[in-house]
Formats: C-alpha cells, structure tokens, sequence
C-alpha cells in the first residue's frame, strides 16, 4: 500500500504492482481498490498498475466538499506518481471519470480503456428523474445510506425492488452503505449523460487519444448503443463487444482485450495471460 497526497490535501491510496507502462484502473460507483485487486494481478503481467482508492472510498481520505475536479487532481497526481503519463482504464462510471480526466489532462493520458460508461442516450429505459441527483443528496444528508443506496440501484442501476429487498439483507449490504455517501460523486460524474440526450456525451469529441469502449454481449441495448456511439464520436475511438459478458465482465475476456488494446498486439487469445 502506497499513498500520494492530492492537490487540495485529501490522502490517495493505492497499490503498485508489476512492470511495464503504467497503467491507472479507475472504479465505478461503491467500488474500491479491493474489488479491481484480482484484474490487477493479472494486469501486473504487463503493465506497472495503479490500483487505488478513489476519495471517499476504502483507505482513501475525503473533504468536505466535492468536485468532479477533485477527482481528475487525484488521477493526475496518481500519473505525476508513475512517472508523467500513464493509460488508464474505467469501469461504469469510472469510465465516465477516466473520459473526463483524458479530456481536461491534456498529454498526461496516453491510451484509454472503457467498459461500458452508463450513459442513457436513447429511449430504450426510463432515464433518470429530473430530481435524481437531489434526492440522492437528500437521502444521504439525512443519513440514510440504505435509501439512497436503494434510489440509486432502482433507479441508476435500473435493479428490480425485490433484488434489492434480498441485499439488504445480505453480509454485502453493510459494505456498500460504508461507501453510499461518495454515490453523489458518482452522479455528479455523470451529470445529464443519463436522461436519454445523445446530444449529452458530445463534450468529449475533443478527446484524441485512442481510446478503446467495451460493452458486453449480455448487457442492455442502451449500454451497447451508448458505447458505440461514444466510440464513433471519438477521434481515435475503436468499439469492442466482449461475447456473453454483463455490467461484470469476466477477467477471461476482459483482460486479454485490454492487453492487446494498450500493448497494440495483435494476437491474443481470450483466456491467456
């Protein structure tokens, strides 16, 4: 465990392993370093990885204010960390943080990865209330961190009410409410990308990097249209659609795409490392 200290002083944790260009994994909403512990092993085989804590999360530290620009410091002292520049790779909404970063770092990005960025770009799901974002802070402010972990798998994760009746009470629960307040970061993130406006992800046309967007063949159609879209919009976008997969990708498929992606091989068979 290692720790770099962010512009505005809040503490970011992180680990480093293996060799090679380094390489920056960015974690979606409630997700810690702890979840990306076993993709980064593996990863560890060809990149020197940073697998870290975002601010809020695990044995990060926090403020008491937040800004989306907040975040993108903490990326930027984590590649000033590796040495200046550095790929990085996001998953959900840290795809969206990690799209962000490329597009407001200029030159300090060299390759980016995505796995499905959650936007709502068409009518194909409900997007997200008008007022989701304030009722998310609501809830969290009033320190019910069940509620708005509930608001925001029904209504973001588009998740069933009785599967998240079923999590409640399970051992899981109790580690996602830990993390519910930094969910508001997750939302500021993504902003008005989830109400159904293709218009919405147009900001991040000026983003030149190559940039690799993945979906799952398993996952919804709003989440594999919105990742080719992004992928069309992007100067040096590619899309890839990883066969059988969901929102959770397995290592198997995941990790041979991402290494033949920021490594520019050429042959790499699904399930080598």
């Amino acid at each position: 465990m290692s720790k770099v200290i962010s512009k505005d002083g809040t503490p970011i944790v992180f680990d480093r392993e293996g060799q090679g260009p380094a390489l920056i994994m960015v974690s979606g909403a409630t997700a810690s370093r702890e979840y990306g512990k076993g993709s980064a092993s593996e990863l560890a085989q060809h990149f020197t990885v940073f697998n870290y804590d975002r601010r809020g999360r695990g044995e990060s530290g926090d403020a008491d204010t937040y800004a989306v620009e907040r975040e993108i410091e903490d990326i930027d002292v984590l590649i000033t960390e590796a040495g200046g520049s550095a790929f990085l790779f996001g998953h959900s909404s840290g795809a969206v943080l990690a799209l962000e970063a490329a597009r407001l770092l200029p030159g300090r990005v060299t390759k980016l990865a995505l796995y499905e960025p959650p936007f709502i770009i068409d009518d194909s799901r409900p997007p997200l209330p008008g007022d989701y974002q304030e009722t998310l802070n609501t809830l969290i402010a009033a320190g019910r961190r069940g509620d708005a972990l509930e608001y925001f798998m029904t209504r973001a994760v588009g998740m069933p009410a009785e599967h998240v009746t079923a999590m409640r009470n399970a051992p899981m629960w109790e580690t996602f409410e830990k993390v519910a307040p930094t969910l508001r970061y997750d939302a500021a993130i993504m902003g008005d990308t989830m109400r159904g406006n293709p218009e919405s992800i147009k900001k991040w046309a000026s983003v030149s990097v190559p940039t690799l967007v993945m979906d799952g063949g398993a996952s919804p159609w709003y989440m594999q249209h919105s990742a080719e879209e992004l992928a069309n919009l992007l100067p040096q976008g590619q899309h890839r659609r990883l066969p059988g997969q969901d929102h959770g990708p397995s290592d198997e498929l995941l990790i041979p795409a991402l290494v033949q992606f920021l490594k520019n091989v050429d042959h790499i068979q699904a399930g080598t490392r």
